[in-house]
């Protein structure tokens, strides 16, 4: 029973109160961004981001610095100033990595907060402008709290924002291991070009042998190849969604 009622809160959450927006940058845009942030987000996929002089948006939960999740390092502060000293964006997925369906929106409001305070600290008074969903989980009374507090909500909804989306929870796929296999990534690229879309990718881990959440370090550098294949701008997260306003 509690795993329908997840299911039905889930399903809730992602497909009503829809709040949306209209999707036209004018020509194709793809921005990567990588969730929690797993050390080797930084130290294998920076390197990879520098060589194709391009900036990723990285989610971040200040309660897993310097940490462990699914047995892999998390990031440092030291990690994250030097990606925001890169020009990476950084940006907000909750302090403790709360899964909406088990907050109040009160508390999941709460819990926001301690975020921003923490990398405000970190980072010279920095202010998070985009969020990105844990587990992809959206509840309908935490939609309005992430809607009235942030830009934008990046969700894990296969597809391509195109020609409108709901600006709390946009369309994202999966640079994973458990997920690349079932996408036409080529198809993708030209589907975002042709409609004059924008298709966001998020990732965790990057690494040889990643977790089922991860990609290979050549798993990153090909989709990037492809974008740039395409025509497409690869722009961080906030950037893009600037220049649409």
């Amino acid at each position: 029973m509690s795993a329908l009622l997840d299911k039905m809160r889930r399903r809730a959450g992602r497909y009503l109160d829809v709040r949306t927006v209209p999707v036209r940058p004018g020509s194709g845009v793809f921005s990567l961004s990588f969730d929690d942030i797993p050390a080797t987000a930084w130290t294998e996929a920076g390197p990879i981001l520098a060589g194709h002089g391009i900036k990723a948006t990285y989610y971040v939960c200040g309660g897993l610095e310097s940490g462990a999740n699914l047995d892999l390092p998390q990031f440092t502060t030291a990690h994250l100033q030097a990606l925001y000293e890169a020009g990476h964006e950084v940006g907000c997925h909750t302090y403790s990595h709360a899964n909406a369906l088990r907050l109040s929106a009160a508390d999941y409001a709460a819990d926001l907060e301690r975020n921003a305070a923490w990398v405000a600290e970190r980072l010279d008074g920095h202010r998070m402008q985009t969020f990105a969903w844990p587990f992809g989980d959206v509840a309908r009374g935490t939609k309005a709290v992430v809607a009235d507090r942030f830009a934008l909500g990046r969700g894990i909804r296969d597809g391509v924002n195109a020609a409108s989306a709901d600006r709390a929870n946009l369309q994202a796929i999966g640079l994973e291991s458990r997920r690349l296999p079932g996408y036409d990534l080529e198809a993708l690229m030209a589907e975002t070009a042709e409609r004059k879309g924008w298709l966001i990718a998020y990732g965790h881990d990057v690494m040889d042998g990643p977790t089922p959440y991860g990609c290979t370090p050549d798993d990153l550098d090909r989709v990037i190849r492809l974008a740039k294949a395409a025509g497409l701008e690869i722009v961080p997260v906030g950037a893009a969604w600037a220049r649409m306003q």
